[in-house]
């Protein structure tokens, strides 16, 4: 064997010329020539059998049938006009339109494709077929009963653009942000207070659309005043949890990380439980579920339900905020959530102002719930789809920030309803995790957080 000597130039692989290239080349063209052959061999003797099996069995009784109408016309039937069939065999029956613009051609034919085609000569004058559209029709299938139309005058169809849907997205993305504000301020205010990430809130959320949908459609209870009792049955609610469960571990001095597990687990058994009480359906109210929608000069439309609904929510949030800001409560609630240990010395009975946090920021969920219930519908699963956008709103606006959860929940509900334009409506929650993940790349804190509230 040739070795090499390591000092030794390498020596460049030359091709001879003349020798190798032919050959590729005349074995290319050889292996194309063979291919042609075959291929052409392969048309000739299989062209025949290929169009017979396209029209096979025996001949059965068919109908085509249809109607032409102008629409340069206000839809006004076209009669007299000749529409021909061609069966798979070749065999063709004409027919034309009646008075009313309408055709039914009978005819026998095998199983295979079948022609229509219109004769544009046969127009009235000043009648014409539509721009780009073709004078035949084939049509498949098996079934007697064939139908087909012909598009006759301009397009005068008011075709909506994407453009068009903005105004009636974001009055849409507006109005569940304000109803989603409510539940995430109410998580936000338990996170600022206790420092819990409550992954059971979503489930606090369906409590509310559950409670006033049984309370109206099982007791029988009108529905403003089946929401109120509900509202008031989540504070109990919230009270209850926090006497039983997280009061106790507080005392018992249990890690954050342990205390998410255990809303966790919350979370599974309380959804489980919720579809045990609904068998797991979908309900509706049995009232204001379907009021009569009204334009908004031609932008979008709305319902006097739906401006209700959102006076409501803005009244309330006003309110939570006003107490929070202005109010000896709030104060104390600020404090607690500054440094609990620091309120306790000043006297704040800490445990009370916890307690607090819960009853208010379950009534707040239970609300929104109810509300949520309309756009949703009624279901053990309300929480599941709202969870992930409810912290998704407070990572946007700031975690324990209280005007962050509301401007969080604002830009989360435009966000993904405007997301609708470009993906899928059933992807449109990517949108806003989309944004929670870009949030907590470069501004982890939120757009209204603090620094410091983070790590």
């Amino acid at each position: 064997m040739h070795t090499r000597h390591p000092g030794a130039p390498r020596r460049p692989h030359l091709r001879p010329p003349g020798r190798r290239r032919p050959r590729a080349a005349a074995l290319a063209s050889t292996l194309l020539l063979l291919v042609g052959l075959l291929l052409a061999g392969l048309g000739a003797g299989a062209g025949p059998a290929a169009a017979a099996a396209t029209c096979s069995g025996t001949p059965i009784d068919k109908t085509v049938s249809g109607r032409l109408v102008n629409s340069a016309d206000d839809g006004a039937p076209v009669p007299g006009v000749e529409i021909t069939v061609t069966s798979c065999d070749g065999e063709e029956t004409t027919g034309e339109t009646d008075d009313d613009g309408s055709f039914s051609i009978e005819f026998a034919a095998p199983l295979g494709p079948v022609e229509v085609s219109i004769d544009p000569d046969t127009l009235p004058d000043g009648v014409d077929l539509r721009a780009g559209q073709p004078s035949s029709n084939t049509l498949t299938g098996s079934l007697t009963q064939l139908s087909t139309t012909f598009l006759i005058g301009p397009d005068d169809r008011n075709v909506e653009t994407k453009w068009d849907r903005v105004p009636g997205l974001v009055y849409s993305g507006l109005l569940f942000g304000l109803f989603l504000a409510m539940a995430a301020l109410g998580l936000s205010m338990i996170f600022g207070t206790t420092g819990l990430s409550n992954f059971a809130h979503g489930e606090l959320v369906s409590f509310g659309a559950i409670a006033s949908f049984l309370l109206s459609s099982g007791l029988g209870l009108p529905f403003l005043l089946a929401v109120p009792v509900a509202v008031v049955l989540a504070m109990g609610f919230g009270w209850l949890q926090d006497s039983i469960l997280w009061r106790p571990l507080r005392k018992r001095g249990i890690g954050l990380v342990a205390a998410m597990i255990v809303t966790i687990g919350l979370q599974f058994f309380l959804r489980n439980v919720y579809a045990y009480i609904t068998g797991s359906r979908t309900e509706t109210y049995e009232e204001y579920f379907t009021p009569e929608g009204k334009s908004f000069a031609g932008l979008f439309t709305y319902t006097n339900r739906d401006i209700v609904l959102a006076l409501i929510t803005i009244v309330v949030l006003g309110v939570v905020i006003f107490a929070l800001s202005r109010t000896r409560l709030g104060r104390a609630t600020r404090a607690v959530a500054d440094n609990p240990a620091l309120a306790a010395s000043t006297g704040i009975n800490v445990d009370r102002v916890i307690s607090l946090v819960w009853i208010a920021g379950t009534a707040l969920a239970a609300l929104a719930g109810a509300f949520i219930g309309f756009q949703l519908g009624v279901t053990y699963q309300i929480g599941q789809l709202v969870l992930l956008l409810l912290f998704a709103a407070c990572c946007v606006g700031g975690f324990g920030s209280v005007w962050g959860a509301v401007v969080g929940s604002l830009i989360v509900g435009v966000l993904i309803d405007l997301s609708t334009l470009v993906i899928p409506s059933d992807l449109k929650n990517a949108g806003a995790l989309l944004l929670l993940i870009l949030i907590l790349l470069f501004r982890p804190q939120g757009l209204l957080g603090r620094r410091e509230r983070i790590g």
